[in-house]
């Protein structure tokens, strides 16, 4: 079913919450007429990257960092913010060289990852990094990161591993691994 979008009659902004966080209020018509106010998280900063950085044909690398949202050491994807007049490209191989000590000669935006859709606006860009040389630029890790390989036709045992449980690195090894396969 296609529906129009709702009418947007105004944005406002308020603080919410111990951390005074930015929130828009939309007050929003829907095509049966009804009004409503919904309520989403203000857009901060350029977006994200999640990198998957191909060794080879079939190994990926995952690193292994200090997760405080959960106060142990998780394993995933390269990732981080885009800094202001970066490119999804350029932010991937600046992480991917302060995380894990590799660049890339070539990487290719896959998609975009939403992670909340229904109250946030932020979007990550999963990016394929192939073609892998050493490099290291320094970054904010406090420790030089854990870079482990896996194999991608071993996905099934990383998905179940309580130290892998970021659905963003989830998704985007799953992704990439079929692209790769569509482009064999």
């Amino acid at each position: 079913m296609s529906r129009r979008l709702p009418i947007i009659h105004g944005i406002s902004e308020r603080s919410e919450g111990p951390s005074e966080r930015i929130v828009e209020v939309l007050d929003l018509e829907f095509s049966n007429g009804e009004r409503r106010h919904f309520h989403r998280q203000k857009p901060h900063g350029y977006g994200a990257v999640v990198v998957v950085p191909m060794l080879d044909d079939e190994t990926v690398l995952l690193v292994r960092e200090y997760a405080a949202g959960v106060h142990r050491y998780e394993l995933g994807l390269v990732k981080g913010r885009i800094d202001a007049g970066e490119s999804p490209v350029q932010a991937a191989n600046r992480e991917l060289q302060e995380e894990a000590g590799y660049g890339a000669h070539r990487l290719e935006v896959l998609r975009a990852l939403s992670l909340v859709p229904t109250y946030m606006s932020h979007q990550s860009w999963l990016v394929l990094a192939r073609d892998l040389y050493p490099q290291r630029l320094p970054g904010d890790e406090p420790e030089e990161l854990e870079v482990v390989p896996w194999r991608l036709d071993a996905l099934d045992q990383l998905m179940l591993r309580d130290d892998f449980s970021e659905g963003r690195s989830l998704a985007a090894l799953f992704i990439a691994r079929e692209w790769l396969r569509g482009q064999a």
